[in-house]
């Protein structure tokens, strides 16, 4: 079981197989509710099998994946150093996994190291409720995305009451963002540097300051051929950000 603020996932076993159950409840119930929204509207085969809403509450059954989390794809490298054409090939297909989802007109909003999941099949993605397509309203802001992934043009957005419009460039950053973390164990952004203690602010207080564009990236490099492709999508501006599949592209020329 995990769970986070108003909604809980359950992983389920029958005859069938193994499922996910998510059940949100109260502000959680609008962001399982959406997410239905956004799994019948993308229509992945296998992916939603159910949902349903109550007076206060939303829940949506999902097929479970097996597989490692990209997270997980870089846990030998983050231990001790070995393991890196695992994790170069888990880099680079989650790369191309969100290359074909902004070709889809698509955007994730919310990726973070353990939402794409390294099946036999293929990556899959998952926790879609801040997901959205032109022509779709937009997300809500409330618990969209981790404070130290986010970008720094949707920083500010992020901490009011206005829609997030978290597009490919953005979702281009926290991709880069999330790749740091998964290979170095740390979030990408030196806090220290800059005379920041999170742990001190506030959500908004913290987003504040990430909008300053100030902070600079952590200057430690245990993967340097790597941190450097993340390194220029991280420091560029939103319209001189690589696409995800430059970025996937990119990686795969690293391969040994």
């Amino acid at each position: 079981m995990t769970s986070r603020p108003g909604a809980v996932v359950w992983e389920a076993a029958g005859t069938g197989g193994r499922f996910a159950v998510k059940i949100g409840t109260s502000d959680g119930a609008a962001a399982v509710s959406r997410e239905t929204e956004v799994l019948r509207a993308l229509g992945w085969s296998g992916h939603l099998l159910a949902s349903g809403r109550g007076a206060d509450s939303a829940w949506l059954m999902a097929r479970w994946f097996e597989g490692p989390s990209t997270w997980d794809a870089f846990a030998l490298f983050r231990e001790n150093g070995t393991g890196q054409r695992a994790g170069l090939g888990a880099a680079a297909e989650l790369c191309e996994t969100v290359a074909g989802l902004h070709g889809l007109g698509w955007v994730h909003a919310d990726l973070q190291p353990d939402h794409g999941i390294h099946t036999p099949g293929g990556v899959r993605l998952i926790d879609l409720a801040w997901s959205w397509r032109e022509g779709m309203r937009p997300p809500p802001v409330t618990g969209v995305g981790i404070d130290h992934l986010v970008p720094p043009e949707l920083a500010l957005r992020g901490a009011g009451d206005m829609p997030l419009d978290a597009g490919r460039a953005a979702d281009v950053y926290t991709l880069a963002a999330t790749l740091w973390t998964c290979v170095t164990g740390t979030w990408p952004l030196d806090y220290r540097a800059a005379g920041i203690t999170p742990e001190d602010l506030t959500s908004d207080q913290l987003r504040a300051q990430i909008a300053t564009g100030r902070i600079p990236l952590r200057t430690e490099t245990p993967w340097p051929e790597l941190q450097t492709v993340l390194q220029q999508a991280l420091l560029s501006r939103p319209g001189d950000r690589p696409t995800a599949r430059d970025l996937a592209q990119t990686l795969t020329r690293l391969a040994p």
